[in-house]
């Protein structure tokens, strides 16, 4: 994925927005809060950061192409960040940034979630 392929994907999320900030990395925020980076590389190649939920750290910190983030792993914090991607491996990206966006915007406080229009139950009337 290239970071063109990253900020489109991010910018497709709902209610999410985009600053440069550390060092010129694309930082995507939903609600205020970060739920992906694209940089943090010292190559040339692209990395993409993003949280991920217990089970997901787990299974990825020691994948091939991926490792726990850079600074928010060492702190506790559950992100990986996708480093040196297989072949064909964008959409499993796209599976682990929009799983991101979820848990960074179910943890919004409820009345945020209302008023950006994020996890809805539309059932309730």
């Amino acid at each position: 994925m290239t970071y063109d392929d990253f900020n489109n994907f991010c910018r497709s999320l709902p209610a999410t927005s985009y600053v440069v900030q550390w060092g010129d990395s694309q930082v995507w925020k939903v609600g205020g809060k970060v739920f992906a980076i694209g940089g943090w590389q010292k190559t040339g190649k692209p990395a993409f950061t993003f949280k991920a939920s217990e089970l997901n750290f787990e299974i990825l910190r020691d994948q091939p192409g991926y490792r726990p983030a850079p600074y928010l792993a060492s702190r506790g914090f559950k992100w990986i960040q996708q480093h040196d991607g297989p072949e064909n491996s964008d959409d499993e990206l796209k599976y682990y940034l929009s799983e991101s966006h979820r848990i960074v915007s179910s943890g919004l406080p409820k009345y945020r979630q209302k008023e950006l229009g994020l996890n809805q139950d539309f059932t309730k009337k």
